[in-house]
């Protein structure tokens, strides 16, 4: 049954569109033209009219179309031909494709909806089923509208954060720089021993650091630390105790004390505690942080040292014996007033003494079981015949072996004490 020119004219108008604002009518016959287009321009919509599928695609080309209606049955290029066309366009934004048909069978749906077609209508059609499907168009387009816009929203917040990641990445690689940059030489003679440094953090910076410095002609101070936690904060403490373990600034550093133009050491114990002071008073924080501090006498080999929650010292003897020394004692920085015990132990030729930090006795093997004392021992037994920074390299390489790669968990770093 033919749809009425009554029934179009008392059809309830829709609400004006905000999603979609030109409709495009495709149909060879001006009539049916002139009747769609009457009633969708009556509900608020712009309008255009198309006689066949070639005028269509020109259209197209020429006007930002939101939704098309098409007759299937049409001369030379039939609607189906032109929703596939239409689906071949380069735009911006999704255009919703209605078909008109008076075709019935399955098939010729499926075959539609192939092309690309959205939604269908029979022929001969009737208002009110137009405008719904109308607005069920509209609906899908508004929110693929909204969903570009939350991709622009979010395209635009990603480049943001990638803007200000590579701003961050180039700060945290200088820092890293600057960081590497308190590192003492990686290797020296203070005949007749030598001593050797490494240091290989976990991400850009971190918080362990190992060094030494003179004291007089015949006297050297080692020293390694762990600051607690990762990142920018236990960096910039780094910083701070890197300068008061200074070979470079001797008046400000906390383990030497002026005597008569010159400067004395400070027996270890009460560097840590002098330490210990200096953070619970000064260093507004969280943080606290791991050492051990060596006091050596060259000419005797006599080492005085203090352990504030580091791990263990190594001493490999000559004859390749390895032993473990220390006392423990606390962390600096927990506890105000915390005191610490010192200890000495003797080094004669040939012996070396080697102070690491956590991420190495804490590193895990591939199954995830920590390195401990035990692992520490059978990776240095057969660097017996090495020296210097490569016995440290190579330590380190061997190290990555037992994890599985040398992307540590944790920094990893240490002091080699070499007596020729």
């Amino acid at each position: 049954m033919q749809s009425t020119r009554s029934e179009w004219a008392h059809a309830a108008p829709a609400a004006p569109a905000d999603s979609i604002r030109n409709i495009l009518v495709v149909d060879d016959s001006r009539v049916q033209r002139r009747i769609l287009s009457a009633s969708l321009q009556r509900w608020g919509y712009a309008v255009l009219e198309a006689g066949s599928g070639e005028e269509a695609l020109a259209i197209c080309a020429a006007h930002d179309v939101h939704l098309v209606v098409s007759d299937w049955m049409m001369p030379e290029m039939s609607g189906l031909e032109f929703c596939r066309a239409f689906r071949a366009l380069a735009r911006e934004s999704y255009g919703y494709f209605i078909l008109l048909t008076s075709r019935r069978e399955k098939g010729a749906v499926a075959e539609g909806l192939d092309v690309g077609a959205d939604d269908f209508l029979a022929k001969p059609v009737h208002a009110d089923e137009l405008r719904a499907r109308i607005m069920a168009g509209e609906r899908i387009l508004r929110m693929e509208g909204e969903l570009q816009t939350q991709n622009r929203l979010m395209a635009d917040t990603l480049h943001e954060l990638r803007t200000l990641y590579d701003s961050l990445d180039r700060d945290l690689a200088q820092a890293r720089r600057l960081q590497m940059s308190l590192l003492p030489a990686p290797e020296r003679v203070f005949a007749p021993a030598r001593v050797s440094v490494m240091l290989r953090p976990s991400g850009h910076v971190g918080g362990d650091l190992a060094g030494y410095f003179p004291i007089g002609e015949q006297r050297l101070g080692l020293f390694a630390f762990d600051v607690s936690g990762h990142g920018v904060a236990s960096a910039l403490m780094t910083a701070r105790l890197a300068g008061l373990l200074s070979g470079a600034a001797p008046e400000q550093n906390i383990a030497l004390v002026p005597d008569g133009g010159s400067f004395a050491p400070r027996p270890p114990a009460r560097v840590a505690a002098e330490l210990n002071a200096l953070v619970q008073s000064e260093v507004v924080t969280d943080e606290y942080f791991t050492l051990v501090y060596a006091d050596v006498d060259l000419d005797s080999g006599r080492v005085r040292m203090v352990q504030a929650g580091h791990p263990h010292p190594a001493v490999q003897r000559a004859c390749g014996r390895i032993e473990f020394v220390g006392e423990g004692g606390l962390p600096i920085g927990l506890i105000s007033g915390a005191e610490w015990t010192g200890f000495e132990l003797t080094l004669a030729s040939g012996d070396r003494l080697f102070i690491m930090s956590d991420g190495v006795t804490e590193c895990g093997d591939t199954s995830g079981a920590e390195l401990g004392e035990a692992g520490v021992a059978r990776l240095m037994r057969p660097l017996r015949g090495l020296h210097g920074r490569a016995y440290l390299d190579t330590f380190l390489a061997r190290l990555g072996d037992v994890h599985g790669g040398d992307d540590f968990p944790d920094d990893v770093s240490g002091v080699l004490l070499e007596i020729e």
